[in-house]
């Protein structure tokens, strides 16, 4: 094999090189070419013997991919001496010929790259390969008047010829061996990114159709293999999570989030989720780490793994302001080892919270036979084609094809909600397909009148509750402010249906109601001033005139904040008192007739300044009022803002002029109502992270998922905060 190697380098040389007539010494065809005007490219010709022969065998390569036709007529072209012709035609034609060599009639190879182009007695696209991949710009190759030809059919013939190209191994090693190395670099992140911004496994790499995909976009490159991903993906992880580290240092208090879920091996995952506002008012949400739950572990286990993983990101206790969680692992919750130890408030997610109430309020024994029946018609439509194929065709007929029928799911109180409308709004159908079908009359339990008209009254309870949901997925109301006016909301709301309906709707409003006020502690005075949700929302703008509260326990809430404020003052130090302290220009200067009233100014027994309106009018109480608490003052009576306002928005305007409640309304506003997202806490099902996150790989979940949510956020905070991040590399 290699005898024939060396022969086929051998002629070729032959014909590529031609003998001097004044010396003998053999020169490259391209030395006797008139010299050209363009810029030189000093890496186009080979300096070393090495390089020509692996010029020659590349050449030769692509030579053999012409085809049968292409190389009759390359051969044609030869003269007798073994030159070919071809490499004087069109030559001296263009200056972009100085950049190509022509591989017979149909085909050039660029000299820079090797990439082969298709030719059709047209050097546009030529040129324009020169300037797209290679910079080369030239006003002389801008003025050339070629031949213009259509570009998407030099695309189509160029897309061709790649997919040829990879036919071959050798051919395959020669493109992999010839690329750009840059390039290649950019496609190996982007694949990279691509896994953990769209929750692939590592071994999408190793699907056929992946492959294709990048074979015919790029012959060029080679795909990594999972365990080079591996190492890729561990090295990004780290870098970012260097940075988060830095910017989890800027927060002034934290709210942990603990999200367990299962993935489909039916393996339990804690994810641990920090959430803050930053100096910006920026609302931040970054998982800290994913890390898989053992049923063997005990009740104090949470708090362990919570400590350890702060301390890997260099955080304290004190740092922590409340920990929420879902519940959904009970015997791993221990609320009062949390305050004890760690000193941090526990606190359940609405959503989670929200679904206890409604399942409640669902169990009443005349719904449960309703829903049950329902379900089975539902069913039976799902599962019978024949019975399918009749309900469309009644439903194309008066026009009703995006109506459809609904299954509900145990956890998503939602789908109950839609499962139950669907099946009223094809009533009409239903019925007369089942009397249509003896079938199914015998298969399936028809729902009765009162049943019917059960569920027909159950929707609108129901449905307010949506709204209610609706508005907490809204950005603005994201925060657990929002969540008090909700539930106080859907009390009031649902006790007014009470009126003129069944004995059994009203057990459902009487459960679903006594459940929210005792688990929101609504009935207790003193519980719910304590719940940091009535606190967050007196801090936000929108509904701190706490309206649903009564007269005596809005005083009472303002005195708990005073004191509040009061502790937080006092606990400073004599550094950070200087945030409580206005600006130079907070109040106006005094003026001319100012200056003549401090002539009636003295000192009084306590040092302070004295005038002489204090004999007449008294003593004013805004002197001695501490600043604090006259900011808390101005903040009550300031006007309210509108309900699609966000509170973060709000603060970030009027910080200036109450920096005292600002900086407690940074530390409640940042508690979320839901551990994950409103959108997924409240959605009729599964989300796309919720779906692909269950099918990772055990060894790079974490990377992946940590990946997945804090690229973004953190490069984007790298170019709009320059204090943390002008240190930063251009790309993590």
């Amino acid at each position: 094999m290699a005898d024939v190697n060396s022969k086929r380098v051998s002629q070729f040389l032959q014909k590529s090189i031609k003998p001097e007539d004044n010396g003998g010494d053999a020169q490259p065809k391209e030395e006797i070419i008139e010299e050209q005007s363009l810029p030189v490219i000093t890496h186009s010709y080979p300096q070393t013997v090495q390089e020509e022969i692996s010029m020659v065998f590349n050449t030769y390569n692509m030579a053999a991919n012409l085809g049968p036709a292409s190389r009759r007529k390359r051969e044609k072209g030869a003269n007798h001496d073994g030159t070919s012709t071809s490499l004087y035609v069109d030559r001296r034609k263009s200056k972009v010929w100085n950049y190509y060599t022509k591989l017979g009639d149909a085909y050039v190879e660029c000299n820079v790259c090797k990439k082969q182009l298709s030719f059709h007695n047209s050097t546009t696209t030529m040129r324009e390969h020169l300037v797209r991949k290679h910079s080369i710009r030239d006003t002389l190759l801008s003025q050339l008047k070629d031949d213009q030809a259509s570009e998407s059919d030099f695309v189509v013939q160029e897309n061709v010829i790649k997919r040829s190209r990879q036919m071959t191994p050798e051919n395959y090693l020669y493109h992999t061996a010839s690329c750009s190395e840059p390039r290649t670099d950019v496609i190996l992140e982007l694949v990279l990114e691509m896994i953990f911004r769209d929750l692939h496994p590592l071994s999408v790499v190793k699907d056929k159709g992946f492959g294709l995909l990048i074979g015919y976009l790029e012959p060029s490159f080679t795909l990594p293999s999972p365990i080079q991903l591996s190492s890729m993906l561990w090295h990004r992880y780290n870098v970012v999570k260097q940075h988060l580290e830095r910017y989890l240092q800027t927060a002034q208090s934290i709210v942990i989030c603990v999200e367990f879920w299962v993935s489909q091996p039916s393996q339990t995952y804690l994810t641990i989720t920090a959430n803050f506002i930053d100096g910006e008012w920026r609302r931040a949400r970054c998982i800290l780490e994913t890390q898989p739950v053992h049923e063997t572990k005990k009740e104090g286990e949470l708090g362990e793994k919570l400590y350890s993983i702060l301390t890997e990101f260099g955080l304290s206790n004190k740092s922590i302001f409340c920990v929420m969680h879902d519940s959904l692992q009970n015997t791993m919750m221990n609320s009062q080892q949390l305050k004890s130890v760690y000193g941090w408030t526990s606190l359940c997610c609405a959503a989670h919270v929200l679904h206890l109430c409604i399942k409640a309020g669902l169990e009443v024994e005349q719904v449960q036979e309703a829903l049950t029946a329902a379900r089975g018609i539902v069913s039976y439509f799902q599962q019978d084609a024949k019975a399918t194929c009749s309900l469309n065709t009644k439903l194309e007929a008066i026009n009703k094809t995006k109506l459809k029928l609904v299954m509900d799911v145990g956890s998503r109180w939602i789908t109950t909600i839609e499962m139950c409308e669907s099946l009223l709004d094809l009533k009409w159908a239903i019925m007369s397909l089942l009397e249509e079908h003896p079938k199914g009359t015998l298969t399936v339990q028809i729902l009765a009148d009162h049943q019917w008209k059960l569920l027909q009254d159950l929707v609108p309870v129901m449905r307010t509750i949506k709204i209610a949901t609706s508005f907490l997925r809204e950005e603005q109301n994201i925060s657990i402010s929002s969540l008090m006016p909700c539930i106080h909301g859907i009390v009031a709301a649902i006790g007014l249906q009470l009126e003129e309906t069944s004995d059994v709707i009203k057990m459902v409003v009487g459960n679903i109601r006594s459940e929210l006020m005792q688990r929101w502690s609504i009935s207790e005075d003193e519980k719910v001033l304590e719940s940091p949700a009535i606190i967050a929302s007196f801090l936000d703008p929108r509904f701190k005139e706490m309206r649903f509260l009564s007269p005596s326990l809005r005083s009472e809430l303002h005195k708990r904040v005073k004191n509040m404020l009061s502790q937080v003052f006092n606990h400073q130090s004599p550094a950070s008192t200087q945030f409580w302290v206005p600006n130079s220009d907070y109040k106006a200067e005094v003026g001319e007739t100012g200056g003549q009233l401090s002539a009636y100014k003295d000192r009084g027994p306590s040092g302070q300044s004295q005038s002489m309106y204090d004999i007449l009018l008294g003593k004013d109480p805004t002197e001695s009022m501490p600043e604090i608490h006259q900011q808390l003052e101005n903040y009550i009576v300031e006007p309210l803002c509108k309900r699609s306002t966000n509170p973060l928005d709000w603060w970030k305007t009027n910080e200036h002029r109450f920096p005292a409640v600002a900086r407690l309304g940074r530390q409640y506003l940042a508690i979320p109502a839901t551990v994950i997202l409103p959108d997924q806490a409240f959605a009729a099902s599964e989300s796309t992270l919720e779906h692909r996150r269950a099918v990772l790989a055990p060894e790079n979940l974490d990377q992946i998922l940590f990946l997945h949510q804090n690229f973004d956020f953190l490069e984007s905070m790298r170019n709009n905060n320059e204090m943390w991040g002008r240190n930063l590399p251009a790309q993590y």
